[in-house]
């Protein structure tokens, strides 16, 4: 092996690195990371206002940051690299449709959500709705699009710990998944929202870093030449490509995973609705408009994570490409031995680039991104529950803020194994494509809910039950019997087949559900909804008078 500083590494990538080079590196990152949870959030979260929302604090650059580092998870890393080294040009899709989904979160929510609400999506709906009914419908499809999104970064952290140590067998996988569940449940009840802000600040950092150099590094090695790059993977793939009766080409050209059947095309359809419209409803993401003192600061929020998030996205293309010349692409096959599949391309390719040394690195910083994404979603949940269950239907308002933390922080426990359950169900499925289904429940369910009660003075609460529910249901009933958990070599249930629905992911179906049960349930029965309280709603979400104060309605 050549000893040019450009010079590829030989790796074994069943066995990657030094597990002791490895796990060192690991845990100083952990041990790094927790210190900033401490100090930026311990024994500070007494009141609801610091631990559901920061304090406030946070400007716009710093939301900015903390957004994309919330955003750029494991799905962003571990999984678009993954998909783009399986699946070419088809799996950068993902990619495309994550970045433009902010464009719909930027014109259509953000300023608008922040102006209206206190510390959950609920309190927007609640503001002008019947408040009960909807705060339990939008906590139920809070809890739903959490569960799904926690899926893919379980399932993420399993795998590249597993790469890590070189642990192939599965069940050490599930007891490396359900490390990572109590590490997270630790994170969320010492921080709260402001030291997982911090965390997701610093780590939005170290990724985008660790994937510039680690892009420039496969770009030189290329000539700084793309096209060169890939001419590489036509070279390393056109064998396998044959065999499996696609072109030679078939990674750099449209079509290899959604250009065969009439309902491949479909299925990539609803994909590229889901990621599209997905992220306006995600309730992780929304939470964060409400860490920031003013809609202005929302706004400059948004701006910042398009500028980054769109930064890193370019990198995964290079990177995807770097894992398909650099491998055999057999090495992503199940079976393969490779802990983590397709979720693992990324740090090998920083092994073959920098040796064991450069995989720690990179594996650290992604756990660290899982770690601090978990925490997040973990914490939305939460939130919800306590703030929109406990105290406003429960308690009816008639709580104190301590109760109401104390509450979230037992529900951070409940969360966070039902996590490692169902992430030990799901190591198999590619991380980007699971988070794909979080997406399509939360642009069925919560979305047009959203945007019917921000522009839409005639939408009831009818509506919204309708909507929310409707979205949900059909969303969860496609995904239920779908190629997804039955059927399929990498099913969440192997051996079952009760797949009779060919999409693997529900928007096409189930979005349209949502925003015309929305319609339909508007009109059908009186409207017993407070016009008062529609028109101070207008006024609040278009010029933020009384946005400071709280939602007691």
């Amino acid at each position: 092996m050549s000893t040019a500083i450009w010079a590829l590494q030989d790796v074994d990538p069943t066995k990657p690195g030094n597990p002791v080079i490895n796990m060192s590196i690991f845990v100083v990152f952990v041990a790094v990371t927790m210190f900033i949870v401490i100090k930026g959030g311990g024994g500070k979260n007494r009141s609801g206002e610091v631990f559901f929302a920061g304090g406030r604090g946070f400007s716009g650059a710093q939301n900015g940051l903390a957004i994309s580092g919330d955003y750029l998870s494991a799905a962003s890393f571990l999984g678009i690299v993954g998909a783009i080294a399986t699946a070419g040009y088809d799996g950068f899709l993902y990619s495309i449709g994550f970045l433009v989904a902010w464009i719909v979160a930027l014109l259509l929510v953000a300023e608008l959500m922040r102006n209206t609400g206190k510390f959950t999506m609920a309190d927007v709906l609640a503001f002008r709705l019947r408040a009960r009914p909807v705060r339990v419908a939008a906590a139920i499809t809070t809890l739903a699009v959490t569960f799904f999104y926690l899926l893919a970064q379980m399932a993420g952290a399993g795998g590249l710990v597993s790469l890590l140590l070189g642990l192939a067998d599965e069940g050490l996988q599930s007891v490396v998944i359900a490390v990572v569940g109590v590490l997270m449940i630790i994170y969320v009840l010492i921080g709260g929202m402001k030291g997982t802000t911090w965390v997701q600040m610093i780590k939005a950092v170290l990724l985008i870093a660790g994937a510039a150099v680690t892009t420039v590094w496969v770009l030189a090695l290329n000539g700084f030449d793309l096209s060169e790059l890939l001419g590489n993977v036509v070279a390393n793939t056109q064998g396998f490509m044959v065999e499996q009766g696609h072109a030679a080409d078939a990674m750099i050209n449209p079509g290899l995973k959604y250009g065969g059947s009439n309902w491949a095309k479909l299925d990539f359809i609803s994909l590229g609705l889901a990621l599209v419209l997905g992220t306006a409803g995600l309730p992780h993401v929304l939470m964060r408009f409400y860490t920031v003192p003013t809609a202005k600061e929302a706004r400059k929020s948004v701006v910042w994570a398009i500028w980054l998030i769109g930064l890193f996205y370019v990198f995964t293309l290079v990177l995807g490409y770097a894992a398909a010349y650099m491998f055999a692409p057999s090495t992503w096959a199940k079976g393969s031995g490779v802990p983590g599949g397709s979720n693992a391309a990324a740090p090998l390719v920083a092994a073959m680039l920098g040796g064991p040394w450069m995989l720690g690195i990179m594996a650290a910083v992604a756990f660290a991104t899982i770690l601090a994404v978990v925490a997040g979603l973990t914490i939305t949940a939460a939130t919800s529950f306590s703030h929109d269950i406990y105290t406003n239907v429960i308690k009816k308002g008639q709580v104190n803020p301590g109760a109401e933390v104390r509450v979230a922080k037992v529900t951070v426990v409940v969360i966070g194994l039902v996590a490692v359950v169902g992430g030990i169900a799901a190591k198999d499925q590619n991380v980007a494509f699971l988070v794909s289904l979080a997406f399509a429940v939360a642009a069925s369910a919560n979305l047009p809910t959203i945007v019917y009660s921000l522009y839409w003075r005639r939408f009831t609460t009818r509506g919204a039950l309708w909507s929310m529910y409707g979205g949900l249901v059909s969303a969860l009933v496609i995904i239920v019997f779908s190629p997804v958990v039955s059927g399929s070599e990498t099913a969440m249930i192997p051996g079952a087949d009760f797949a009779f629905i060919p999409l693997s992911n529900p928007g096409l179906v189930s979005i349209p559900i949502g925003f015309l049960l929305g319609i339909i349930g508007t009109f059908v029965g009186r409207n017993d909804d407070d016009p008062a309280r529609e028109a101070e709603m207008d006024v609040r979400a278009l010029t933020g008078l009384g946005a400071e104060k709280a939602v007691a309605h």
